[in-house]
């Protein structure tokens, strides 16, 4: 019996993947449950497995290819189960080329090595299978159509000289295809505006000081400035709670919870996993999620169900050593607060010049929703609490 291995569900508004590579070739043996592939989509990559043990008996799209929910990918021949590979035999000494006799019979043409898929889009676009070859020299699939198609349809490359010659062309992994998409769509669909203001760290790092050596050993994991911004966030939400909503057509949904999005700068891009219900967290459980957070991002195992959703997020520029910027929305979300590099500045205090340890913050936010008023007031309300760290045990 042959078994089809689809593209799964692919998680909450995510429909399209790329095929990032195969872990197994056609005839390899495969174990239920084993990674056969793995699929690369905006959020995260995604291992397949197979649902039967038997053999990879055919590959349908190769790695490259863009595939929907539903696709097939290749099939698994269970018949094949209890197969193993067959020994591999001493390479001969090379021999001049022989004409193919009937131990050694030529392969069989395009067209009957053709996969069904490979022959729909073949007929559809009138290619002759006959000049197909096949990347893998068994089956043509219909990734080789596709790449005979447009290698008929693109004109023949000019001759590089000069600058070009020292160039390099990437191509864009669906992640950072994905992420270009929505940036340039949350420019194109929100009135984003930005405010900024300055805190003085003070406080915050001298209860830092004070409590990291127990906060660790009592916890395991260190006290950080994202904890601290996380209430002070939650804090300053709560009182103006349009900050901590989003636009569905003429109406506008209010959030009565508190998914925060932290932003990581990891490799692959971009990704914002999300702090469920951050206001019911610990400092300790908020340092903790965000410190598997960044392993998970750095190690690709981030998972589709810890990226869904979200209702404002945190961006920290200041780890890369930003002293100012102007962070862009994350949509639906209508807030965003950006973090910056803390600074020992000279400040005016009582009367006095002083020097301090400053951060700038950024609020950028949709005007659609969020008058510039309720945007400053809500970064002062920040500014307060993160300026006096008891009181985030109360408002946080």
């Amino acid at each position: 019996m042959s078994i089809e291995i689809k593209v799964p569900d692919l998680g909450e508004s995510v429909i399209e993947a790329t095929i990032a590579r195969w872990l197994k070739q056609e005839g390899d043996t495969v174990n239920v449950g084993e990674p056969v592939l793995v699929l690369e989509t905006d959020k995260v990559d995604l291992e397949v497995g197979a649902e039967k043990s038997g053999t990879l008996a055919r590959i349908d799209q190769q790695e490259g290819a863009d595939v929907k929910v539903g696709d097939v990918l290749g099939l698994i021949d269970e018949n094949g189960a209890s197969a193993k590979p067959a020994p591999k035999a001493e390479k001969p000494a090379a021999k001049p080329a022989e004409k193919p006799t009937k131990e050694t019979p030529p392969p069989p043409p395009a067209e009957e090595r053709a996969t069904p898929v490979a022959k729909r889009v073949a007929e559809e676009n009138q290619v002759d299978l006959s000049k197909v070859t096949s990347k893998d020299s068994k089956r043509v699939t219909k990734s080789d159509v596709q790449r005979y198609i447009e290698q008929r349809e693109t004109p023949a490359p000019r001759p590089i000289s000069g600058r070009e010659a020292e160039e390099e062309r990437v191509r864009m992994s669906r992640r950072r295809r994905t992420i270009a998409q929505r940036l340039v769509e949350a420019q194109h669909t929100a009135a984003m505006l930005t405010t900024f203001n300055e805190i003085d760290m003070s406080d915050v790092i001298d209860v830092r000081t004070r409590r990291k050596e127990s906060f660790k050993e009592r916890f395991g994991v260190g006290l950080g400035f994202s904890s601290f911004f996380v209430k002070a966030s939650i804090g300053a939400l709560k009182k103006f709670p349009p900050l901590n909503a989003e636009i569905q057509g003429d109406e506008i949904v209010l959030k009565h919870y508190y998914d925060i999005g932290i932003a990581i700068g990891a490799a692959e891009g971009l990704v914002v996993p999300v702090l469920r219900n951050a206001d019911r967290m610990s400092f300790a459980q908020i340092e903790k999620a965000i410190k598997d957070y960044a392993q998970q991002s750095e190690e690709g195992t981030l998972s589709l169900e810890s990226l869904r959703g979200g209702t404002f997020t945190i961006t920290n520029g200041g780890v890369f050593g930003s002293m100012l910027s102007t962070p862009i929305l994350n949509p639906p979300q209508v807030a965003i607060l950006g973090l910056h590099k803390i600074e020992q500045r000279p400040i005016a205090l009582d009367g006095q010049v002083v020097i301090r340890p400053m951060m700038y913050v950024a609020l950028s936010y949709d005007h659609r929703i969020v008058d510039g008023r309720e945007a400053v007031q809500f970064l002062v309300r920040i500014k307060e609490l993160v300026e006096d760290p008891e009181s985030l045990l109360i408002e946080g």
